[in-house]
């Protein structure tokens, strides 16, 4: 983990309200893994002292970038800065998801910009597999492009039916695993709304197949101090056992069947 004073490279509309920021770090780039995010300290912000968790998109040399939409206060003060702005930059943090088991067949799942935390994954896999993407219409669907020039397969799914599947992502999912999934067991890796990861658990449960969730929950500081953003999760033993988790330091990557959701302790 290094706090350092970031100098923006590049900053550029992607679809919509949505941008991605790149930003030239002199450890953080280096450092980083599939699944970690960076806490960002938006300049221009006034009385808000809080830093802003992002997930790191792509680690490139020196350079990391964001994707991010345009909603709020916050955002809007990141829209504004520009080439040459700096910002301080605290990452790479948290625990990312895992190297896909050998033999398995990587499915990444994501909803909206949680696309942003599955694409070092999907770049550094030792084996290609398959990305669903869903948003509620054609703007919210990301980055495609991206994965596809790395060699792996893309299943788009919207709400309006504006491209690909109508309906769901995990419709489109269910879908594909009617048609058969052929010799090699699927790992899931989601990230996505909080609706989105709780049905993957379902299905990774009925599955019988193993499936990793970036949790998303409001963090004050971003390193486990202030147990802002917590999550119950199993213990081996004994039988029932469970504890507070933090999802910003011993996440934000978990196995989904170590949750245990807030409405049901079964999972």
């Amino acid at each position: 983990m290094h706090l350092e004073n970031a100098s923006v490279t590049q900053h550029r509309p992607v679809a919509g309200a949505y941008r991605e920021l790149s930003f030239e770090t002199t450890r953080i780039a280096r450092e980083t893994r599939p699944g970690q995010f960076v806490h960002i300290r938006v300049p221009n912000l006034g009385e808000s002292v809080l830093r802003r968790p992002f997930s790191i998109y792509r680690a490139d040399g020196a350079v990391i970038s964001i994707l991010y939409k345009e909603v709020g206060k916050g955002t809007r003060a990141l829209a504004r800065l520009a080439r040459g702005d700096t910002l301080s930059a605290l990452g790479p943090l948290g625990n990312g998801f895992p190297t896909p088991a050998d033999g398995a067949l990587p499915v990444l799942v994501a909803g909206g910009y949680g696309v942003a935390a599955l694409y070092l994954l999907a770049e550094r896999a030792r084996s290609k597999g398959v990305l669903f993407v869903g948003g509620s219409g054609r703007q919210d669907l990301l980055c495609a492009g991206d994965f596809e020039k790395l060699g792996w397969q893309v299943v788009a799914a919207t709400e309006d039916g504006s491209q690909g599947f109508k309906g769901r992502v995990t419709g489109a999912l269910d879908e594909w695993v009617k048609s058969g999934l052929g010799n090699r067991t699927p790992e899931f890796f989601v990230c996505g709304p909080m609706g989105l990861l709780r049905a993957m658990a379902d299905r990774a449960k009925a599955l019988n197949v193993r499936a990793w969730l970036s949790m998303d929950r409001h963090m004050g500081c971003g390193v486990g101090a202030c147990l802002a953003c917590v999550q119950r999760i199993r213990l081996p033993s004994p039988p029932g056992a469970w504890k507070w988790a933090r999802i910003c330091r011993d996440g934000p990557v978990f196995e989904a069947g170590d949750i245990l959701w807030d409405d049901r302790e079964d999972g």
